[in-house]
């Protein structure tokens, strides 16, 4: 199959979880990121040149950037134009209304001391670590470090080129394809190739050991403090094993490859980024305590990275398959069963409020953890209704179809009714109802 290009955005679908964010007047084509860092001093100096293509007519457009100077805007081939920076959104006046289908060239200079944003789920975007950096942007962080279209439907292809002290690692989504040293400064030049939603776009700067892991199926990497070497490699024995049993469930690797950070200070979560996956020195003790989120974050690869939401309220494509992944490579580990684990965390869901809609949670509640246990249970109860062989199948197409691209529930539901009858009313009763359903007989 080949599959559909990333769903752009358009004026009549406002996703209301993150009001204010985006533009849906134009589609981003291409990021060009230049940045130069000073880990001392916490200070960015940057230059996004943003290629995009207009989708109606326009005479402005505006972009998501806070809490950094805007120097200069430029507009390719345009002899004058006017830009305002308030409130976190840098709107750009084109001098003229141009027509749909319009390509342009923003230039964008900027520099500051970037710093995390503060949201209802916390605090999001670069941060500052006691030697280096972290960006965790998941759901609204990005623009604390480059001006961006902040929308998950709209996804582009990233070129990235971070200077910093040559005593520092740095890791970025996509392939490394340049590095040049001179005057005590590297730097790292990547391509991210496959499109990307801003969201998942990631730099991380620390004092890192490189380590390979397998060249099979896909390259797999990490980034990690010498100090914690050797409890990484008892923590992270079995990613390859995992890599190749989503392979199998899921269809091929959608990226290049693979790379894991290990920060050097401890972190509240795990989180993913595109083509990588971050990690506190607290997530690795050599205990195996963690193995079900390294399989968690790897899974997210296809869905959330490869496969990702057009929309923040349809965010269970990503956590609730996320989750499910977790009870698969137990399955296929030795470890217990999903349909185990999935009647524990049934039983566990019932003593909890049924005030949960999993297709639509709202804002407060779109990473609460039940909404993670319940898209994961909905998935686990579509597999006992088809069979294994239908819904393994199903899976598989679904990413395949929707490879590089968006999606949405309804994306999913239609594409689940293909394989047979009753899928509509079972998934209308774990997605779109409060209370928590029974399990089907096997």
């Amino acid at each position: 199959m080949t599959p559909p290009p990333g769903r752009a955005p358009h004026d009549d679908e406002p996703d209301s979880y993150l009001p204010g964010h985006g533009d849906r007047g134009y589609q981003v084509l291409h990021y060009d990121l230049e940045l130069d860092y000073r880990v001392d001093a916490n200070h960015l100096t940057g230059r996004a040149r943003i290629a995009i293509r207009t989708l109606v007519p326009r005479s402005d457009l505006s972009l998501d950037l806070v809490g950094l100077r805007v120097q200069k805007v430029t507009v390719v081939g345009r002899r004058a134009i006017r830009f305002s920076h308030r409130a976190g959104k840098l709107k750009i006046w084109l001098g003229r209304e141009v027509p749909a289908g319009t390509e342009l060239e923003l230039d964008v200079r900027y520099a500051g001391r970037p710093r995390t944003l503060r949201s209802q789920w916390g605090e999001v975007g670069w941060e500052e670590l006691t030697d280096g950096v972290v960006v965790a942007s998941q759901p609204s962080g990005s623009p604390s470090w480059f001006p961006c279209n902040d929308r998950p439907d709209d996804k582009a292809v990233y070129t990235m080129r971070i200077t910093t002290d040559t005593a520092y690692h740095v890791v970025a989504n996509g392939t490394l394809t340049d590095r040049g040293s001179r005057g005590g400064r590297t730097c790292w030049q990547f391509e991210q190739e496959q499109p990307m939603a801003t969201y998942l776009a990631s730099i991380h700067i620390g004092r890192y050991d490189e380590v390979t892991l397998t060249e099979e199926p896909v390259l797999q990497t990490a980034a990690v403090p010498a100090r914690l070497r050797a409890r990484f490699d008892v923590e992270f024995a079995r990613q390859p094993e995992m890599m190749a049993v989503f392979c199998d469930l899921f269809g091929p690797y959608p990226f290049d490859a693979y790379a894991v950070v290990v920060t050097d200070d401890d972190l509240e979560i795990p989180l993913e980024a595109q083509g990588l996956s971050i990690f506190g020195a607290n997530h690795v003790n050599a205990r195996g305590t963690y193995e079900r989120l390294i399989a968690h974050e790897l899974s997210h690869q296809w869905f959330g990275n490869s496969l990702t939401v057009a929309r923040w309220r349809d965010v269970w494509l990503h956590e609730g398959f996320a989750c499910y992944s977790e009870w698969l490579w137990s399955e296929r580990s030795g470890g217990r069963s999903a349909d185990a684990l999935a009647r524990d965390h049934l039983r566990r869901l019932r003593a909890l409020p049924q005030d949960l809609v999993v297709a639509d949670p709202g804002p407060a509640l779109m990473f609460d953890d039940r909404l993670y246990k319940r898209g994961a249970l909905a998935l686990h109860a579509l597999r006992l209704h088809l069979g294994d062989v239908p819904f393994f199948e199903m899976l598989r197409t679904w990413v395949e179809f929707h490879r590089y691209g968006t999606v949405t529930t309804e994306d999913f539901v239609e594409h689940a009714m293909r394989r047979g009858s009753g899928v509509l009313a079972l998934l209308d009763a774990w997605i779109w109802r409060r209370e928590v359903p029974s399990l089907p007989t096997p």
